[in-house]
């Protein structure tokens, strides 16, 4: 099937959900299993979705989930209608790049999932937050997820090397707003989290303070490439490295 015949699939799924949606909320709907039409036209809303996904028309598989969501949440289904936020923030990400609304999206999805317990859901959305909040330079907020998922998992054994990590980001972020604040910050999680102190991270961040308090661009560029060189560095980490860089004087704007 071509994408126009997708579409006009998808077309019909989302005319006869809406039918489905009005007719429950008539009186002899409501007699006769209003509630069972509606659940029939949330999932003719979410398969209409994929459909207008497929062919690519991103504001109607938008429209369709956000009709889907707005009844499941009326009944209290909070979890699929997370996972229908969640598909909105990944289209607003990967497909529109509006990363505005794509935070919306997943804060919205870590509330509906905190609500129902789900807490490494939540936490999934809220590691997206953190990250596009830092991107987008909001660090007090980005700090303050990444403490709160690193303070959530460090007391799960299956969960809790990956603590480190989130303090790690947390600690990036406070850098580049302030050399003070990464250092008592630094000091806070090694004492919350003694596992921190041996981390690879842990060490590279004492170094980079070092040569940031010196103005030393070598120092802080080699500190860098010799934990790349064992554990490479993804985009995130790279940004927010130069970022930092940048505030020493005289600095070349890259990490070569």
């Amino acid at each position: 099937m071509d994408n126009s015949g997708k579409e006009k699939e998808a077309m019909q799924l989302m005319a006869e959900a809406d039918k489905k949606v009005k007719s429950s909320g008539s009186f002899l709907g409501g007699m006769f299993g209003g509630n069972h039409k509606v659940e029939d036209a949330c999932e003719m809303y979410a398969r209409a979705a994929n459909m207008f996904k497929m062919a690519k028309n991103w504001s109607e598989a938008i429209n369709c989930l956000n009709a889907a969501i707005d009844i499941y949440t009326d009944m209290g289904r909070f979890t699929i209608a997370a996972k229908h936020h969640m598909t909105i923030a990944e289209i607003y990400e990967s497909e529109l790049v509006d990363i505005e609304k794509a935070i919306a999206h997943y804060e919205q999805a870590a509330d509906y999932y905190k609500g129902e317990e789900s807490n490494s859901s939540a936490n999934k959305c809220l590691l997206k937050v953190g990250s596009y909040s830092a991107q987008l330079e909001q660090y007090p907020k980005a700090i303050e997820i990444f403490e709160q998922v690193a303070t959530s998992t460090m007391d799960n054994p299956l969960l809790k090397y990956n603590a480190k990590e989130y303090f790690w980001k947390a600690a990036l972020c406070h850098f580049i707003v302030d050399e003070l604040n990464a250092k008592l910050a630094i000091e806070k999680y090694e004492g919350m989290f003694p596992a921190f102190s041996d981390s690879r991270e842990c060490k590279l961040l004492k170094k980079l303070l070092e040569a940031h308090e010196e103005q030393n661009n070598e120092a802080f560029t080699e500190a860098v490439k010799e934990f790349d060189s064992i554990s490479r560095l993804d985009q995130w980490q790279t940004t927010m490295l130069l970022r930092i860089k940048k505030t020493i004087q005289g600095d070349a704007g890259d990490l070569k």
